[in-house]
């Protein structure tokens, strides 16, 4: 018999909670821009191509934030700031317009636009403080507005005509303006769940959901589990055993989908594509159907490990292209596994060839998959001749498609009419597959590979020091919620949303090494938080550990020098000497566990001879009793020996409990400037310095690099803080390094 081959596309739309539990509002503004770039889009487009049916996981913290937005409870601090006049915004405010109001992908969301583009390019050019200190409140307006704009979908601006006028408009836009942009957002987001629901009733589409705050399921049941795939794993201190939860994530993501979908999810996206057997009854228990992961933990669990040719075709792909039977107590699930090279070809590669070229590519790797099935020596002899094959591709239905041309319009509109007219392949969802197809081969289920779609492992999410440590707050904390019987899910619903939030993969996603952006103190931060309200809902004392990032996050690039400096040293505050040099708001990033720092902002620069620093105070800032200064350096390069700096109260967190070479003791009581160098036995010794100060309307300084190891294109570390009575106050900025490349 005669069979097309089967495709089902599987999109995967997620966020992870942004919404902080202290300050009340969102600290990211993710779900909104992509909100209205990557999901309703999507589904229209397929919807012009009704033979095409296809499945999509809505993540339920996607879902809940959605709501959040559409029905106006959330609010951003990039929203309030488009929301909030120009001639009302502090100098930090503009600051923070100017340099974050340009994230996005500029060479397909910046530089199409001229205005938006020519203020990039002055950005680029001159400065952040040239921006500053020169532009009007026409340019912020402006920037603000196409900040907004250039988030709104291709699709959008074809079909709506006042989004078209306010991109042929393109400058002099008002308050008035962006208040509409941002009427026109919750519109749009408005639409994208009622239109999902459509288009599932209609057939076209399959919605399946995830596990509520997208944890890894595996490593809540076991976070042992992570051995499978590394033997050698250095796991976490307390080992994480709940499996109980899994339960209630799955639980509560059916309340979440019935209550959108009046109806029962069929399909189960595992957070990350992860499994492992241990949550397989569970999955099973809950009653759904089918799930899907990646072909490398099919690989592993049948021992099969995929090659490809120099085409790119699989090698035994009857193993690959087919669903399988799992065994629970609770009922058998079927499992299907994505072909990893076509998922990332739309994934990573296709952004960079045309639409048309890109459509035939993929096209042509199908046809190739169905003329194999065709002649399959293995098919022929099987006790099931007459099956077809399925080739699932999955993939981030939303992070891509910024790098295509259009957001990708055009290639899935080349892709989708394509497809429509190939009469060898056929778009199915994955039930629909499975239930005309029920699987026939079976794994068994502890055979069954404990791993995830990245390198069919979990060193992504745990294993690294710092995402051990991670674990470990974590399983203290459930410990602690355990220990409170009384403190139910009915009568404390406020404790368990702030453990299922604490749970989610993406903060061990950010932390420590393998993933990093300029964002990671944030998914710190509100990991720590929602612990931290963990413990206020059941009314128990924070941990210290708790207050105190867990890492020290990297200075962003955009809080890096620009230029040499050479400023005049004697306290008083001149913009001109210090363009150039790299500025950090210090009270910006303190959390709000913490008082207010009276230093307000630090600016530091270099030359070939001199590294220069200047801490700006804050207006509360009080004369009569002034703190010591302290710059402890070390040198990542170079092997010497490196002392602890004794301050009483000094957090036992790093950076500030590392080990330094050198320690400048600033008084500014009495202005003077200490060097220590550390010497055998974690002893200081004083050595000679030329350094200069200068304290007045400011305090700046000039430290030469003769004074420390600080040879040309070295790099050098400083970690600073502040004491009073020799009792530690503050670190500057909080809990992090600052990097420094010698000239």
């Amino acid at each position: 018999m005669s069979f097309p081959l089967y495709v089902a596309f599987v999109w995967h739309q997620h966020q992870p909670l942004y919404k902080s539990p202290i300050a009340g509002k969102y600290l990211l503004p993710w779900v909104r821009l992509h909100g209205v770039k990557d999901y309703l889009d999507l589904v229209l487009t397929l919807e012009k191509f009704p033979k095409l049916h296809q499945t999509v996981n809505l993540v339920p913290s996607l879902i809940t934030q959605l709501e959040d937005y559409i029905y106006g409870r959330a609010f951003d601090h990039y929203l309030e700031l488009t929301l909030t006049p120009v001639g009302r915004m502090d100098r930090f405010q503009k600051l923070f317009v100017i340099e974050r109001f340009f994230d996005a992908y500029h060479r397909h969301m910046v530089e199409p636009y001229p205005r938006y583009a020519q203020l990039l390019e002055q950005k680029n050019h001159f400065g952040v403080i040239w921006c500053l200190e020169n532009w009007n409140e026409n340019d912020y307006s402006d920037l603000l507005a196409w900040y907004n704009l250039t988030w709104i979908d291709p699709l959008f601006r074809e079909i709506d005509p006042q989004i078209q006028a306010w991109f042929q408009k393109g400058r002099n836009f008002n308050l008035s303006d962006r208040q509409r942009i941002y009427a026109k957002q919750r519109d749009i987001l408005a639409q994208i769940l009622p239109q999902h629901h459509k288009m599932q009733k209609s057939g076209q589409l399959e919605i399946i959901t995830s596990p509520y705050t997208h944890p890894i399921m595996p490593l809540l049941a076991d976070s042992k589990s992570a051995r499978v795939a590394v033997p050698d794993m250095m796991l976490p201190g307390i080992r994480f055993r709940w499996e109980s939860d899994i339960n209630l994530h799955l639980d509560k993501a059916k309340q979440i989908y019935q209550d959108h979908f009046r109806s029962l999810p069929r399909g189960l996206w595992p957070s990350e594509q992860s499994v492992s057997p241990a949550i397989l009854p569970d999955i099973a228990k809950q009653g759904f159907q089918w799930l899907c992961s990646d072909e490398g933990v099919l690989g592993w669990s049948l021992g099969n490990y995929f090659h490809r040719n120099e085409h790119g075709h699989v090698s035994d792909p009857h193993i690959l292209y087919q669903p399988y039977s799992l065994e629970t107590i609770h009922g058998n699930l079927a499992i299907v596994f994505r072909d990893h090279r076509l998922s990332d070809l739309i994934g990573f590669s296709y952004s960079s060839m045309t639409p048309a070229a890109a459509t035939r590519d993929l096209c042509d790797h199908l046809k190739a998959i169905h003329a194999q099935w065709q002649n399959d020596p293995e098919r022929q002899n099987s006790s099931h001749p007459d099956r077809p094959w399925l080739v699932t591709i999955a993939l981030d239905g939303e992070n891509c498609w910024e790098y295509y041309p259009q957001d990708g319009k055009a290639f899935l509109e080349t892709l989708y009419g394509q497809l429509s007219q190939e009469e060898s392949i056929k778009l199915v969802t994955v039930s629909e597959f499975i239930d005309q197809f029920p699987p026939v081969d079976k794994i068994p289920p502890h055979q069954l590979h404990s791993g995830s779609w990245i390198d069919s492992n979990f060193t992504t999410w745990i294993g690294d020091p710092v995402k051990n440590r991670a674990w470990d707050l974590l399983a203290e904390a459930r410990q602690v919620l355990a220990n409170h019987p009384e403190a139910t899910q009915a009568n404390n619903p406020e404790v368990w949303e702030h453990l299922f939030a604490a749970e989610g993969s993406d903060w061990f996603w950010w932390l420590g090494a393998g993933h990093s952006s300029s964002l990671d103190h944030v998914f710190d931060q509100l990991f720590r938080e929602h612990l931290q309200a963990l413990y206020r809902a059941l009314n128990e004392a924070i941990p210290a550990s708790l207050l105190y990032p867990l890492e020290p996050h990297d200075i962003p690039t955009n809080q890096r020098p620009e230029s040499f400096i050479h400023p005049m040293i004697n306290g008083k505050v001149d913009w001109q000497d210090w363009q150039g040099a790299a500025r950090i708001e210090v009270s910006a990033m303190r959390g709000s566990m913490h008082q207010s720092s009276i230093v307000q902002r630090l600016w530091y620069g270099l030359d070939h001879f001199h590294f220069y620093l200047r801490l700006d105070f804050a207006s509360f800032f009080s004369r009569e009793i002034l703190p010591t200064l302290h710059l402890c350096w070390f040198y990542p390069e170079q092997s010497h020996y490196n002392s602890p700096v004794a301050i009483a109260g000094l957090p036992d967190v790093p950076p500030l409990n590392y080990l330094f070479h050198h320690h400048h003791k600033i008084e500014l009581s009495s202005q003077t400037i200490t060097l220590e160098q550390a010497i055998q036995g974690y002893q200081w010794q004083g050595i000679f310095n030329q350094a200069k100060m200068g304290l007045d309307e400011c305090l700046e300084l000039s430290l030469p690099w003769g004074d420390l190891m600080a040879n040309p294109g070295s790099a050098i570390r400083l970690v600073i803080f502040l004491s009073v009575d020799g009792l530690f106050q503050v670190s500057l900025p909080e809990y992090t390094t600052i990097p420094i490349d010698v000239p």
